[in-house]
């Protein structure tokens, strides 16, 4: 797999990721297209099959994962698999786009391994915990027990900060935005090298 560049954006449920990567997508000059990941997890009530995710079975993505068709694969929570599939990858590729990903900490660390010089990965933070916890009691798409079991991870996910090329603190969401297009900016500029010099 060979293309242009890869985008990672991770951070605990709650922070803010997939605002910055909607108003990323929407600044034409950045050229993205956004990495649709596959999921075993039930579909929610507005979420579209291939635009939101792929939605397929649990038996489906053990398929593929046995034949190795995904970039990156996790089981966030049990029988809740979720990745990116290498095909998505590869078709935005050959439309010329630069790849974005609004993804769990572990995939995204996973893709920048993969592909060190051509991912730019990074982690939004959120100001605290309890804000998150705010922000998830906000949505109402989940009860209470999803809600803590989503928190116990966000302080494991929190850890792995220092592992991303990039730290975006979202206490004020303009700044976090201009921010989030400043760094992508920069880093499609920038040519790709193989190998380092």
């Amino acid at each position: 797999m060979k293309g242009g560049k890869l985008l990672v954006f991770s951070a605990p449920s709650g922070s803010g990721k997939t605002t910055i990567v909607r108003h990323l997508l929407s600044q034409p000059e950045l050229n993205l297209a956004f990495s649709v990941s596959a999921t075993s997890r039930p579909r929610r009530v507005k979420e579209k099959h291939g635009e939101h995710y792929y939605f397929i079975s649990i038996s489906e993505f053990k398929n593929h994962i046995k034949n190795d068709d995904f970039l990156e694969w996790e089981e966030v929570y049990r029988d809740n698999f979720y990745g990116t599939l290498k095909t998505e990858v590869e078709r935005l590729w050959a439309e010329g786009k630069n790849v974005i990903f609004d993804i769990d900490v572990v995939g995204g660390l996973r893709i920048k391994k993969k592909f060190p010089e051509q991912t730019l990965a990074v982690f939004v933070k959120p100001p605290s915990v309890d804000e998150l916890k705010i922000r998830l009691k906000k949505r109402s798409t989940e009860s209470e027990d999803k809600i803590n079991m989503r928190i116990a991870k966000a302080s494991v996910e929190l850890a792995t900060a220092p592992q991303f090329d990039k730290i975006i603190k979202n206490y004020d969401l303009d700044i976090a935005l201009e921010e989030a297009k400043q760094l992508v900016l920069d880093f499609i500029q920038e040519p790709t090298l193989d190998k380092k010099e």
